[in-house]
């Protein structure tokens, strides 16, 4: 498949030889270093300086010595955990609805707050007197609390200390761990009076806090750090690193069941011809190509969220669960019929969530010849924007081509994982950019002024320019780095930070 959307505008003639003056540079790290000193001469915030320091971390960073402290967030159901854990993350990646209930594991991630990392543990709701799996996930987060060094305990500041809350409160004493107390829904002032109410609980200062809005998680993330260890006490509780996760995802009747039963060599789950089998997700550890895996099969995504009623509501909310759990989502499509507006729906919810993606074409061993010619062009007109994914024709029934499928993952998830250089960065953007310059607009030409990669899983990067770069440029970049460092089956993040250079004194 080729990419035949973008509009790159018309970008020869006139270039000059070297626009950003980098000829004679020994090598990449003389790159990084002069267009470094050059961002002097702009305007940065604090938040680009972060941004350019952490850009150039590297495995021999103190902060990677010993195991990263835990911050445990617990509170009863619904009282904004998972939004919580949202903000200090950064980024949507726990699950929030608007239902009690919905996060159930210890789910644990990545953090930062003022150069400090550490290990932030997302829980149940705890219950009093909590039955059948409600039960399950108060263990879960008791055990959340025991392999702490912090937590953080989350009480609705509106609805105030209920019995429930008064019963975290005596779990936590138990504990003997640090707390610190979160008043969270406190979205304005008018609210702050509620706050101070839960001084009763005799867990210290309440920091009022809105999670949904920002407002005060600066304030309560000081307060952990106050406490937190350098290094965690409860050893490694959360290595990373073990087996990777799966996803397989698709619309109802695709053949998500067949496959986790062909990779696992078992009947592991329900196959019926009636779609919606599959309610909840399920968990298999397989080995394949040397390695185990973690496969997950979901229910099948009927329609959109907001249509869905009951069973299907709830069984489409765990579906997205095991999607933000996994690294890498197999989407299955039925290559016998005609790809549809669930199948696009689907690959769609994958890019956003920023997962690695690998599109399997299933039930292959019922295509004849006219069928695959259609496939082929309704593949080109309706899955235009996933060039890059890598592509498997596959039979769940018979077992074709399943050597080829680890492959496929493992290449998705090599590209996921991919951290370019800064220096190699920065050099590869003033190639391109020396051949190919933005054209100009009302007289100015805007100029690539840095660039890093601020993160992976999946890749993002941050250009630093002087002026704006049309959406199209933005594109014809991408492109080039796909064309240049692969990152086949990942999507990948280009934003850009407008700078004016200092004002002289």
């Amino acid at each position: 498949m080729t990419d035949t959307t973008d509009s790159t505008p018309d970008l020869s003639g006139g270039a000059p030889a070297d626009p950003r003056g980098l000829t004679g540079l020994a090598d990449d790290t003389s790159v990084e270093r002069a267009l470094r000193a050059g961002l002097a001469e702009f305007e940065l915030d604090d938040d680009d300086e972060a941004l350019l320091e952490g850009g150039q971390l590297d495995a021999n960073d103190p902060g990677n010595e010993g195991p990263l402290p835990v911050v445990a967030v617990i509170g009863r159901p619904n009282v904004g955990k998972s939004t919580l854990v949202n903000r200090i993350i950064g980024r949507r990646e726990a699950v929030v609805e608007d239902v009690p209930g919905v996060t159930r594991d210890r789910v644990a991630y990545d953090a930062e707050w003022a150069g400090r990392r550490f290990t932030l543990v997302d829980t149940g709701g705890w219950e009093v007197d909590a039955k059948g799996i409600h039960l399950r996930v108060a263990e879960q987060a008791e055990i959340a609390v025991e392999l702490a060094d912090v937590v953080m305990f989350v009480v609705d500041a509106v609805v105030g200390a209920t019995d429930t809350d008064e019963g975290v409160v005596r779990l936590l004493r138990r504990s003997g761990k640090p707390v610190v107390l979160v008043a969270n829904k406190v979205d304005d002032q008018r609210f702050e009076a509620d706050a101070t109410s839960l001084w009763n609980l005799g867990l210290g200062e309440p920091y009022p806090v809105s999670a949904l809005h920002g407002r005060g998680s600066g304030d309560v993330l000081d307060a952990v750090l106050a406490v937190l260890p350098q290094v965690s006490a409860v050893g490694d509780a959360y290595r990373r690193g073990g087996p990777r996760r799966v996803a397989l995802l698709g619309r109802p009747n695709v053949g998500k069941s067949s496959l986790l039963n062909q990779l696992a060599g078992t009947d592991r789950v329900v196959v019926d011809e009636v779609a919606g089998t599959t309610r909840d997700p399920v968990d298999e550890l397989i080995e394949l190509g040397g390695k185990t895996w973690r496969f997950v099969d979901t229910a099948g995504i009927r329609r959109r969220v907001h249509q869905m009623r009951g069973a299907d509501f709830y069984a489409s909310l765990r579906t997205q669960t095991a999607l933000e759990k996994a690294e890498v989502a197999v989407v299955l499509i039925d290559a016998g019929t005609t790809i549809a507006e669930q199948d696009i729906r689907v690959i769609q919810q994958v890019i956003d969530s920023g997962r690695a993606l690998v599109v399997a074409y299933n039930k292959w061993d019922t295509m004849d010849e006219e069928r695959r010619h259609f496939l082929e062009r309704e593949i080109e007109r309706d899955l235009v924007q996933i060039p890059w994914a890598p592509r498997v024709n596959i039979s769940a029934l018979t077992g074709r081509h399943m050597d080829r499928f680890v492959p496929a993952i493992e290449k998705a998830l090599d590209s996921w994982d991919y951290r370019i250089p800064t220096g190699r960065l920065n050099a590869f953007f003033g190639e391109v950019v020396a051949a190919n310059p933005h054209p100009v607009r009302g007289g100015k030409q805007p100029r690539i002024l840095f660039a890093t990669q601020a993160a992976t899983r999946p890749p993002r990067f941050v250009i630093f320019a002087s002026g704006f770069i049309e959406a199209g440029y933005r594109r014809f970049l991408e492109r080039r780095l796909r064309e240049e460092f692969g990152f086949e089956g990942t999507p990948i993040e280009v934003s850009v930070r407008v700078r004016e250079k200092r004002r002289r004194r």
